[in-house]
């Protein structure tokens, strides 16, 4: 990221405000395509990634990777209903229109 990029300041408020580390320790890669783990990922970030109790309600999502407390989050608070009844897709690529459902339903 450029200082004179027109996402500089928002990437680098992402980055101080923990909801993104980049795509490696000194890159962001904004041209990049999104997983729909790594969009759960900063919403449940910028919630303040709060505890998360009870089962897992994805078969695709395995304990332990950097994603599956969010991705448990956003099912329990309605942002997401997976893909079918039993699976999320984490490494499925987060169209617009579903970056959009996860935001308006993180606030209704």
């Amino acid at each position: 990221v450029q200082e004179g990029d027109w996402f500089a300041a928002p990437v680098l408020w992402a980055v101080e405000n923990g909801i993104t580390n980049g795509s490696d320790a000194t890159h962001f890669s904004p041209y990049k395509d999104l997983s729909r783990a790594q969009v759960c990922t900063f919403l449940y970030r910028s919630a303040g990634s709060p505890s998360v109790s009870g089962g897992n309600p994805f078969e695709d999502i395995p304990s332990g990777e950097y994603y599956t407390d969010a991705v448990r989050w956003a099912s329990r608070e309605g942002v997401t209903n997976g893909t079918d009844s039993t699976h999320f897709s984490p490494y499925g690529i987060c169209t617009r229109a579903q970056t959009v459902t996860f935001l308006y339903r993180m606030t209704e």
